[in-house]
């Protein structure tokens, strides 16, 4: 496994080893011991997927408040998304800042998102799917989120052909103070 870190502080980009053969591809997505080596949280209390229909279809930002907040490792097992985290821990000097990774069942590339970050994501395919191990059960009372068009983060979603979908929630989070 290719461990990269990205320019969010504890966000990493995780390339697995394909192993082939004329049988297909094994390939190991996840690993106590290279996760732990490199101070990544190990622990998995809960996974979750989602299906997403059509292209263009946006999730996020979510969160959670403290004392829930949770790390995220996020994979595209079907199609490919635009997966997107952003920095809300107020003492990092990435505060409010944003990164992006394309995410698919091609790449088969993980994000793993540490907690304080806002998740969020857009699909690049018709019939994604996306497979988030959890860091901590979710919390309804502790569901926190900022708008996806937030002026002042200015995330750069890829243009889409007609109109995003998107659940009104998503729709009405509040914009950040930076």
């Amino acid at each position: 496994m290719k461990f990269t870190e990205t320019p969010l502080p504890g966000a990493w980009v995780i390339e697995p080893e394909r192993l082939s053969d004329e049988r297909g591809w094994f390939m190991r997505t996840f690993d106590v011991a290279e996760f732990a080596a490199r101070g990544l949280s190990t622990d998995v209390v809960q996974c979750n997927s989602s299906f997403n229909h059509r292209r263009g279809t946006l999730r996020g930002m979510h969160l959670q408040a403290a004392p829930h907040m949770e790390v995220k490792l996020v994979r595209c097992v079907r199609g490919a998304i635009f997966d997107v985290a952003v920095d809300l821990r107020r003492d990092s000097h990435a505060y409010g800042r944003w990164h992006a990774v394309e995410l698919s069942a091609e790449n088969g590339r993980a994000f793993y998102i540490p907690a304080g970050c806002a998740h969020g994501f857009q699909t690049l395919e018709d019939s994604s799917e996306v497979l988030y191990q959890m860091g901590h059960e979710y919390v309804p009372e502790a569901a926190r989120g900022v708008r996806f068009d937030d002026p002042s983060l200015r995330i750069e979603w890829p243009p889409i052909e007609g109109e995003r979908v998107i659940s009104a929630r998503d729709r009405s989070y509040p914009d950040i103070e930076l």
